[in-house]
């Protein structure tokens, strides 16, 4: 692989603020009931927790401000739902599915 393709992985951090890409959507079946991820390619079925993570995914928002809303909403310790946004946000980070500045 040249270095001009290699991707450098980002770290997600509290302080980053997530968002999809313009290639990546999220979407509601009606349907089915159920929220998709599209991506090229790749369809994607997040369970709940994602969803409502990914639903706050807009940019702007950082990772503590959206983990701090979920404990919140509820009703559940901070410091768990940041370590478990940040976990699941890096593994889609990874792959691609989220971008983070």
């Amino acid at each position: 692989m040249s270095s001009d393709t290699t991707r450098t992985r980002v770290i997600i951090v509290p302080a980053s603020k997530p968002a999809l890409p313009t290639h990546i959507k999220l979407r509601h079946d009606p349907g089915r009931g159920r929220w998709h991820v599209l991506a090229p390619e790749r369809v994607f079925e997040p369970d709940p927790i994602a969803i409502e993570i990914l639903k706050r995914c807009d940019g702007v928002t950082s990772v503590e401000q959206i983990a701090t809303d979920l404990a919140k909403d509820y009703n559940a310790p901070l410091q768990e739902i940041l370590n478990d946004t940040i976990s699941m946000l890096q593994e889609l980070s990874d792959k691609g599915v989220v971008k983070a500045a």
